[in-house]
């Protein structure tokens, strides 16, 4: 038997579904040892639902970004942009950053060239790339130390710059040796080691790429990879966010003929001279950001406004630690959501360490339904077999699932979840429903023998009994 929880909150009986106190099948699919919470709820006032062990608490994974998107929405308005600006100090220039996780490389050269044609092409004093926006940790707590060099881990800084990852691609080569294209424009060093082998010879020798990276922001491949008639494609974190853009900026300089006479310098100016905004770039409002954020589970896009939500909250330099925080009294007294038993390191989901109720996420759902017309949350989540995270997911790509659910959904190791609303038959929410998988640990299977995953098949019986759940409600909100 899975391991549930002993006692059953909930049981009904509908003419979807009959539950008891002991069962419900589909959990039958997924392996021994796996710990489930699964909720599903009405959004038209009545009692029928379904709860499994709602009091458990589960690792969110990217499903904590609506929890970040409320609370942004709430705190911060749809009017707010992330602004980076370049101003005059005296004899100095400063670049001041804010955390904008779509600053281009192409964004900074815009403002150099406005400082250059409006002011001079030379800066008599200093070039200062004040980066104080945040502070603390740009990894949070619980982010895995093998995962930090690609572009979903991206850190989250101040300085951000090309989303904080360069892109590159690997070869592999009739000698057995590998070799890197990195394009021109990225400051970074990518050597590689690994060979080329025959997938048999990987199978017999159990051998991985495998990356190594420095705080310098160079990486080493190593290991093996099998043979390819196209190259491999790969994005790397940038690991050192404050290097990379001053090695960003120090080109730029060189491209535009701009002469520094003094240095460029990374941090703050201390000395506080009379300021003269020379020109500035604004991002795209939260509504965009939030769409980007949930439809393609953007983590950085989440840790930055994490930070920025801290920042604004109290008034002070943004970090995990405040932004966290700043999420928690937002929603505790502008929801009355309660977050407090909750364990949040994070705004993106990313770190093992978060923690959270299937039950606060239903809330979370249910005040999201209930203040749509304002908060214009939904239409920013994926829909199932459509767009976003959800367009190719296999327990989704099929009628009846398929267009019937809008959902965000959240991945970690051993973990899988999805939390949105089942739709009417008229393309409304009608239900709102929480799935948590934790400890799900399949037997490895025959990679010449495919089966459908465990997960997989779980999902798509519990989608379609979300879907006719959700298809036989009243007429909803």
């Amino acid at each position: 038997m899975r391991l549930l929880s002993t006692l059953f909150l909930c049981s009904f009986s509908i003419s979807i579904f009959s539950f008891n106190a002991f069962a419900y099948a589909p959990l039958d699919k997924l392996p021994n040892g796996s710990s489930t919470s699964v909720i599903l709820e009405s959004l038209n006032g009545d009692s029928n639902k379904m709860n499994f062990n709602r009091d458990g608490f589960y690792p969110p994974a990217s499903t904590l970004k609506l929890v970040t998107a409320l609370a942004a929405k709430l705190e911060l308005g749809d009017d707010f942009h992330y602004t980076t600006s370049i101003a005059r100090s005296g004899k100095d220039a400063v670049i001041s950053f804010s955390g904008d996780p779509t600053l281009q490389r192409e964004h900074l050269k815009s403002l150099l060239a406005q400082y250059a044609q409006s002011q001079s092409k030379s800066i008599k004093g200093n070039l200062y790339l004040d980066n104080s926006a945040f502070t603390g940790y740009q990894r949070a707590v619980g982010w895995p130390w093998d995962i930090l060099g690609v572009c979903y881990s991206a850190p989250s800084s101040a300085m951000t710059l090309d989303s904080n990852c360069a892109q590159a691609s690997i070869y592999t080569k009739d000698n057995g040796s590998t070799r890197i294209y990195i394009p021109a424009h990225y400051p970074i060093d990518v050597t590689t080691t690994a060979a080329t082998v025959t997938r048999s010879g990987q199978k017999a020798t159990q051998c991985d790429l495998e990356l190594i990276t420095t705080p310098d922001n160079t990486y080493t491949l190593s290991g093996c990879l099998v043979e390819r008639n196209k190259p491999l494609p790969l994005k790397f974190a940038i690991q050192n966010p404050e290097l990379y853009t001053y090695q960003v900026v120090t080109s730029l300089l060189q491209e535009l003929r701009i002469e520094v006479k003094g240095d460029v310098i990374l941090g703050k100016k201390d000395k506080s001279d009379k300021t003269s905004l020379v020109a500035s770039h604004n991002s795209e409002k939260l509504p965009e950001l939030l769409d980007i954020m949930l439809k393609k589970s953007d983590n950085l896009i989440a840790d930055n406004l994490t930070k920025t939500l801290g920042a604004t909250f109290y008034v002070q330099p943004g970090s995990f630690n405040n932004g966290t925080e700043a999420i928690k009294q937002i929603l505790q007294t502008k929801t009355n959501i309660d977050l407090s038993q909750a364990q949040l390191v994070d705004g993106s989901g990313l770190s093992r360490n978060n923690r959270i109720r299937s039950q606060t996420m239903a809330q979370v759902l249910r005040y999201i339904w209930a203040n749509d017309q304002r908060l214009n949350l939904i239409k920013a989540m994926p829909t199932s077999g459509v767009s976003g995270t959800l367009k190719y997911r296999q327990s989704m790509r099929k009628a009846p699932i398929q267009g019937n659910i809008i959902a965000k959904s959240g991945s970690l190791y051993g973990s899988h979840n999805m939390a949105g609303f089942g739709l009417d038959k008229a393309g409304n929410p009608s239900s709102l429903f929480v799935q948590f998988v934790r400890d799900y640990f399949p037997e490895e299977q025959d990679p010449d023998k495919p089966v459908e995953a465990p997960i997989t098949q779980f999902e798509r019986a519990f989608y379609k009994d979300v879907v006719e759940f959700s298809q036989t409600q009243n007429k909803s909100k």
